[in-house]
């Protein structure tokens, strides 16, 4: 029985193992989905409405009606004693009113009738949950452009290695090939050397990108809501993403800043701040409420209140109360005062952010053009630097060029490697900051 307990329990383990080894595969619109539904930013903002929902319901009751009840219970370790003069002889006798204990139960059912503060607060727990949802968008945006620059910092981390170890392999056959020249006398040691000195530096860069590779994945994993050590394979590559990403359509669409999500929120601020407004003043209001209770004592001198002979005395009130405000030495009318200066302030902000998204959208019109160009240069010109590359390898070896020559054709090259592959980058992470300075809703 133990023997067959034992291998149930190793195949769990390795079954579990395995699962827990597997990778997830993930295209970018994948880990866009992925990240709106489990980043920690996307789970906190639906916390957030939740909350907001629970906060308007609590509001809403406050004018709802209201039952208490109370159960008290009193024992006199010492009763009060009273003292009078009965007989009119001026002479005071002592005596005890009441019993030693007693028992007082009831129920009162309260509602109001009118507040204007309630009216004001159930208007302004609605704006609270509107700016939740908004803020959840506003989140829902920001993520996605989150995870496109995490993706596509994965990618380009990736694409780095790739051509540092061509790279590798290139100067290694160089140096080689140099040393065996310089070995047969047919060069100076200098030009070995020099070779030895830029492979070196390539490998220490290889060892760099490889670190940082693995730090892009964990940022990825975090921006995605998974643990940093999740296993993840991606299927899109920097080429094709690139490629989809240059939509030249999308420089001339229009911006309509009354549709985007800050300005939203700007309004919504400037409501809160309106109602903050009417919320001081109304206090200005009277307030009217009424109950009605009903209770029933039991008085003792033991504690015999649960003895089927126990006696108990019924009583019921209904009654209305009015409150009205009269001087609160011009309290009310400073916090008033604040509330229309703060309104004033959302005014201001509120143009402040009309203004500053339409400048957001054209500059971030004129990044994403200037980086398809960039993009499309930066081609051009990783080409030009291969072929003068190539050139200066082949004359260097038929003795035609010198080390120095070849390294320069070398670190030009390189340059133009990290230029054009963060040339893709930026078109891909451009593209996204433009759709959100459009506020392009998420599919």
């Amino acid at each position: 029985m133990n023997k067959y307990f034992y291998v149930i329990c190793f195949l769990v383990f390795t079954l579990t193992s395995r699962a827990q080894e597997s990778p997830i595969t993930l295209s970018l619109n994948k880990a866009i989905d992925l990240a709106l539904e489990n980043s920690y930013n996307t789970r906190a903002a639906a916390n957030d409405i939740a909350s907001a929902k629970e906060k308007v319901w609590e509001t809403t009751t406050i004018g709802l009606p209201q039952i208490n009840g109370a159960i008290d219970y009193q024992n006199f370790l010492k009763q009060p004693i009273t003292v009078a003069d009965i007989n009119g002889d001026g002479v005071d006798e002592e005596f005890v009113f009441g019993t030693k204990q007693n028992v007082n139960a009831s129920v009162t059912l309260s509602q109001l009738l009118f507040d204007g503060t309630y009216l004001v607060g159930l208007q302004s727990a609605k704006t609270f949950l509107k700016i939740s949802e908004q803020a959840k968008e506003k989140t829902d945006l920001v993520t996605r452009e989150a995870v496109i620059n995490a993706y596509g910092n994965v990618l380009i981390s990736e694409n780095s290695i790739l051509i540092l170890e061509n790279n590798i392999k290139i100067l290694q056959k160089n140096y080689d090939d140099a040393k065996k020249i310089y070995e047969n006398g047919l060069n100076e040691e200098e030009d070995v050397e020099q070779l030895l000195i830029t492979l070196g530096d390539v490998k220490n860069q290889l060892n760099s990108v490889k670190r940082l590779n693995e730090i892009a994945y964990q940022m990825l994993n975090l921006t995605l809501g998974n643990s940093i050590d999740t296993k993840l394979v991606l299927t899109d590559t920097l080429d094709s993403l690139t490629e989809e990403n240059i939509t030249i359509d999308l420089v001339g669409e229009t911006f309509l800043f009354e549709n985007h999500i800050d300005y939203r929120i700007a309004e919504n601020d400037r409501e809160a701040k309106r109602l903050m407004m009417r919320l001081e003043q109304s206090k200005n209001l009277p307030s009217l409420s009424a109950f009605v209770n009903y209770g029933t004592q039991a008085f003792s001198n033991e504690f015999s209140f649960f003895d089927n002979n126990q006696r108990w005395f019924q009583s019921s009130l209904l009654g209305v109360s009015l409150k009205v405000p009269i001087f609160s030495s011009f309290g009310r009318k400073s916090k008033t005062a604040q509330a229309k200066i703060a309104l004033n302030t959302a005014d201001l902000r509120l143009e402040e952010t009309k203004q500053r998204l339409e400048l957001q959208a054209k500059k971030a019109k004129s990044d994403y053009q200037l980086s398809i160009e960039s993009y499309q240069t930066a081609k051009k010109n990783l080409g030009l630097a291969e072929r003068i590359e190539k050139k200066q390898r082949i004359k260097f070896f038929e003795g035609l060029s010198s080390s120095f020559n070849l390294l320069q054709a070398q670190t030009q090259l390189y340059t133009q490697q990290q230029n054009y592959i963060q040339s893709m980058l930026n078109v891909i992470t451009n593209k996204a900051a433009l759709e959100n300075a459009l506020n392009i809703p998420i599919k």
